[in-house]
């Protein structure tokens, strides 16, 4: 058994004005059915709208709420990367900023965590997207875990628990946010899968094109296999 006493929650964001408040409401309700502390580190990635203003005024009215926000649009892998810097707690949980992800599941993911994985990661088995965009992602899952020698039912699925001090030492690139489960196993950590909610977008409009990021993933996954094959773990027997 994994016992948590400290949990930062890093929640990447870009042009999300209109979710943040009903985000950080709904991550409230959540964390108050658990026995935990708790913090909510928003990375702005350069936003163009008023998200940053909005993170300042959360930021004012609740010690629980953090921000850090990028001169520049940098990325999601470098936006997650900044939260894990940033974050302090015992583990780590990752979503999203556009309402899709349901906070409500964060206490089942952390029970699970308990139970004694480093990982515990989020399965949409009922997507709220489109045909176009469902058919894409199951095909570019597929093709992912036959390159990686994976087994993940649903690696682009933000809504993760990691253990803090592993998900710090991660090779962050761009692109890497969405191997995260595999790069966490190159650490010998233990993972699991639990079944979410998943929600219609309520406000704004997806940032990613559904092919371009295909192109992309296609690209990584050759850097990861690199790293899979180059990479290795070792325990020291003695030293003086």
């Amino acid at each position: 058994m994994t016992r948590i006493n400290t949990i930062s929650i890093v929640v990447p964001v870009y042009n999300e004005q209109d979710n943040l408040p009903v985000l950080f409401a709904e991550i409230e309700r959540a964390m108050a059915r658990t026995d935990k502390e708790w913090h909510v580190i928003f990375v702005d990635d350069g936003s163009t709208d008023n998200s940053l203003p909005v993170m300042r005024t959360l930021a004012e009215k609740h010690p629980s709420a953090r921000y850090v926000a990028f001169a520049a649009n940098c990325g999601q892998s470098a936006a997650f990367k900044a939260g894990f810097d940033a974050a302090t707690g015992d583990v780590i949980v990752t979503m999203d900023a556009d309402l899709q992800n349901d906070p409500a599941d964060i206490p089942d993911m952390l029970a699970q965590y308990e139970r004694g994985f480093d990982m515990v990661i989020g399965w949409r088995a009922k997507r709220q997207d489109s045909l176009v965009k469902k058919l894409v992602s199951r095909f570019g899952n597929a093709v992912r875990n036959r390159l990686s020698n994976e087994t993940v039912k649903d690696t682009g699925c933000s809504l993760k628990v990691m253990r803090t001090t592993m998900a710090q030492r991660l090779p962050m690139f761009t692109g890497m946010h969405r191997f995260l489960p595999t790069l966490m196993k190159m650490q010998g950590a233990t993972v699991a899968e639990i079944k979410v909610n998943h929600r219609p977008r309520r406000h704004g409009v997806s940032k990613y094109g559904v092919w371009d990021r295909a192109k992309a993933t296609f690209f990584d996954l050759l850097a990861i296999r690199w790293m899979q094959k180059r990479s290795f773990r070792y325990s020291i027997k003695e030293q003086k």
